[in-house]
């Protein structure tokens, strides 16, 4: 079995492009020409809407570019400052077990985020990684910093997280995100954890590596 190539960068990558990416590289993995891969990438400011949204989660205009994609799940934002974690990743070769395989991203970011003092899990009845409290103090209501969205394509996964770092948050005023109303999101920064991409790439890929080896 080839090893997995974890792939980093920096400059802000155009959405279709990157999806445009990923389906040919999982083409690529299928037939065994390349390795898998974990991209840590950032997109220009955009709403994604995936296979289960609805029109209703735009809740206003803006100059932001709307677009409908083929991952799983809802609206949500993407722009600088949020941390993008693709995985094209060969279940084939591992246990076939996509909830499991969410699990273990999910698991991943909440072990990132205990390293803060930061107390995060998630809820069976709405996607994604919420934070309940920091520093042993317990949040009112819970507030979403993470998203998940996956595809899944002859048992090899593509799409993936995202990790809200330092984003512009009032982005996220114009939508429900996730389908979700009366939630709020949050940020590393909006708890007051200043923190460098490369630095969250190197600590999030560790945990995740290590986490994988129980998907068997």
């Amino acid at each position: 079995m080839m090893s997995i190539e974890i792939k980093k960068q920096y400059d802000l990558v155009d959405y279709e492009t990157a999806v445009k990416f990923m389906q040919l590289r999982v083409r690529e993995i299928s037939n065994n020409l390349q390795k898998e891969l974990i991209w840590f990438l950032s997109h220009d400011h955009i709403y994604t809407q995936g296979t289960s949204a609805n029109e209703n989660e735009i809740l206003k205009m803006n100059e932001i570019k709307i677009l409908k994609t083929n991952r799983g799940g809802k609206t949500t934002y993407h722009g600088p400052g949020q941390r993008i974690v693709y995985f094209m990743i060969d279940l084939n070769s591992k246990k076939k077990d996509i909830r499991k395989f969410i699990t273990i991203i999910e698991q991943s970011l909440i072990d990132f985020l205990q390293n803060y003092n930061i107390n995060a899990k998630t809820f069976k009845d709405r996607v994604g990684i919420w934070v309940i409290g920091k520093d042993g103090k317990i949040f009112d209501k819970e507030e979403k910093i993470g998203a998940i969205g996956l595809r899944l394509q002859k048992w090899i996964t593509y799409h993936g997280l995202s990790f809200n770092i330092k984003p512009e948050m009032k982005n996220y005023e114009y939508i429900n995100a996730c389908g979700l109303e009366n939630y709020k999101n949050t940020s590393l920064y909006e708890l007051g954890i200043d923190m460098d991409e490369k630095y969250f790439d190197n600590k999030y890929s560790t945990i995740f590596m290590k986490n994988l080896k129980k998907l068997k």
